[in-house]
């Protein structure tokens, strides 16, 4: 199909690049964009120049945040002593949703897999070992809250013997979720309830 505009055009192939987003999606928001007021497309336009320009991670859990250390590090309210192993910031976001935890955070980047040449050195399991060897913050508890798939597992099972030495409890989130799904669709209350009922690793 050939378009009339170019520029519609162009809007319509890189907003057919989002994940989830097909060229038939990708045409009904470039029109819906055509049709908005000025400014608030501008402000859509500015929200996105944002989060490449001022998003950064956190240099102490590795979380998406404006500032650095992110709110959670810098609370004065979270157990410090507590820290929660997750693969990607998306999942800090979803166990916040549940208020069930209180702790800190230490966010993976990723999982171990060698399918995809993704080994222990890529991600930063390095980083939480350091973590929890350091003596300014004590930790007495790391909890696995990665999601249960073959992955998952590899990777809770590989940092479970990197720590062992350390006297650490490493404590997992209940099998209470179903194999295969991801943390992010998933819902509060069965993830507020895998939360009390995590048991030792």
């Amino acid at each position: 199909m050939h378009l009339t505009s170019e520029t519609l055009e162009r809007a319509i192939e890189h907003l057919s690049k989002l994940p989830g987003v097909g060229r038939k999606s990708a045409q009904r928001l470039a029109m819906h964009l055509v049709k908005q007021e000025k400014d608030g497309v501008l402000q859509l336009a500015q929200a996105l120049i944002d989060l490449k320009e001022k998003i950064r991670y956190c240099s102490n859990c590795f979380t998406i945040t404006d500032n650095d250390p992110c709110p959670i590090c810098r609370s004065a309210k979270r157990q410090r002593s507590v820290l929660c192993v997750v693969e990607d910031s998306r999942d800090v976001y979803v166990i916040e949703k549940t208020n069930e935890f209180k702790g800190g955070y230490h966010v993976l980047g990723g999982v171990i897999s060698p399918l995809d040449d993704v080994g222990p050195d890529d991600i930063r399991i390095k980083e939480l070992i350091a973590r929890v060897n350091s003596s300014s913050e004590p930790v007495t508890e790391v909890i696995l809250a990665l999601n249960p798939d073959a992955e998952g597992e590899a990777t809770s099972f590989y940092i479970h013997k990197m720590l062992s030495p350390f006297g650490v409890k490493v404590t997992r989130i209940a099998h209470g979720i179903p194999m295969g799904t991801e943390l992010e669709f998933i819902d509060e209350a069965t993830l507020s309830k895998a939360f009390i009922g995590r048991n030792a690793f």
